[in-house]
C-alpha cells in the first residue's frame, strides 16, 4: 500500500523538522512557506516546492499546516491562492498543527467545510524540533473519528503520544492547558536557577538531587540544565511564540471564567522580555530578563 502524499505548509523550526521526518519515512512531501528561502532547508532532502498553498493541496492527499497564529492559518487556507481556492481541495483532509484558539479552530473548520468541502483536524504539538525530528512529539487532536482514522498513520509517524481529545477544537483546548504549564514552568525554572546559583550550592546537581521527588519533572530534568548552562543558541523555540500562546491561554481562561494568576504573571514576564528585544531569543532564555533586573538593582544599590 502506497504512503499518502503529504502537503506541508509552514517550514518554520517545527515544520522543517516534521517535513524532514516524513521524507525520511518515504512520504512524498510538497511544501510551501511564506518566506520561500526556508524551503532550501527541505527541498535538498526531497521535498517538492509549490508556488502556493492551493498548489500544495492539489498535489497532496493530506495537507499539514504549522504556522504562527490564527491569522496565518486563515491566510493560508482562505487567502488568495489558499488551500480552499483549489478545486482539488474538496474532501481533502487538512491537519492544522499550529497553536490557535479553540473557538478559532472550530470557526475555521466550519468555514472550510462550507466553502471548500475541506475536512479539518486540529492537532497542535508539544516537544520541540528535536522531538519532531525523532517522531516523538506529543500530539493532542480534535476532529471527527473517521478523519482521525485517516490521519492516524501520519500523526503516529510524528508523535509518540497521539491523543484524540474530542471534536474540532478539543486539541487546541488541550494545547492551551499544555502552554499554561509550559509558560509558568519556564518562568519558574528561570527563578529557581537564579535562586540556586545565588545560594552558592552546585546548581548543576539539582536535577539529580530532586529526581523522584514531588518537584521532579521533564522541565527540571531537561529545561533546567539548559537554563543553568545558558544554552540558548540556536533557539529551539522563540520567546514571541510562547508569549503569543500565553496570551491565548489568558484569553481562553477569561472566556470560561477562570482566574489564572500564575499564568498571568508568566505572561507579563514574557511580555516584558519580548518588548525588551527578546522576541527571537530562545523561549528558555527568559532568565536574561531576571538577570537584567538584578543587575540594574545592584547598580542602584552600589551608586
Amino acid at each position: 500500500m502506497s504512503l499518502p502524499r503529504i502537503g506541508f505548509i509552514g517550514i518554520g523550526l517545527m515544520g522543517e523538522a516534521m517535513t524532514r521526518r516524513l521524507l525520511d519515512l518515504g512520504h512524498a512531501v510538497t511544501v510551501w512557506n511564506r518566506e520561500p528561502e526556508r524551503l532550501d532547508l527541505v527541498v535538498p532532502h526531497g521535498a517538492v516546492a509549490a508556488a502556493s498553498p492551493a498548489e500544495v493541496a492539489g498535489a497532496s492527499d493530506i495537507v499539514l499546516l504549522c504556522v504562527l497564529d490564527r491569522q496565518a492559518v486563515e491566510a493560508c487556507v482562505f487567502g488568495p491562492s489558499g488551500v480552499a481556492t483549489s478545486a482539488a481541495a474538496r474532501d481533502r483532509l487538512l491537519v492544522d498543527m499550529s497553536t490557535i484558539e479553540p473557538a478559532a479552530a472550530r470557526a475555521l473548520a466550519e468555514r472550510a467545510a462550507s466553502e471548500a468541502g475541506l475536512r479539518w483536524i486540529d492537532a497542535p504539538v508539544s516537544g520541540g524540533p528535536a522531538a519532531a525530528r525523532d517522531g516523538t512529539l506529543t500530539i493532542m487532536a480534535g476532529g471527527a473519528a473517521q478523519d482521525m482514522a485517516q490521519a492516524h498513520d501520519v500523526l503516529a509517524a510524528l508523535g509518540a503520544h497521539v491523543t484524540h481529545m474530542g471534536d474540532v477544537g478539543a486539541g487546541q483546548t488541550a494545547k492551551m492547558i499544555n502552554q499554561a504549564i509550559v509558560g509558568a514552568g519556564f518562568a519558574l525554572m528561570s527563578e529557581v536557577a537564579l535562586l540556586a546559583e545565588a545560594s552558592g550550592i552546585d546548581a548543576a546537581r539539582l536535577p539529580d538531587c530532586l529526581a523522584g521527588g514531588l518537584a521532579d519533572s521533564v522541565l527540571l530534568q531537561k529545561l533546567f540544565p539548559r537554563i543553568h548552562a545558558r544554552q540558548f543558541d540556536p533557539p529551539i523555540g522563540y520567546a514571541r511564540q510562547l508569549l503569543k500562546d500565553l496570551q491565548a491561554v489568558t484569553a481562553f481562561a477569561n472566556d470560561v471564567d477562570c482566574e489564572l494568576p500564575l499564568v498571568q504573571a508568566a505572561t507579563q514576564r514574557y511580555d516584558a522580555y519580548v518588548a525588551g528585544g527578546g522576541a527571537l531569543a530562545d523561549s528558555a532564555s527568559l532568565i536574561r530578563l531576571y538577570e537584567s533586573a538584578r543587575n540594574t538593582a545592584s547598580k542602584k544599590t552600589s551608586s
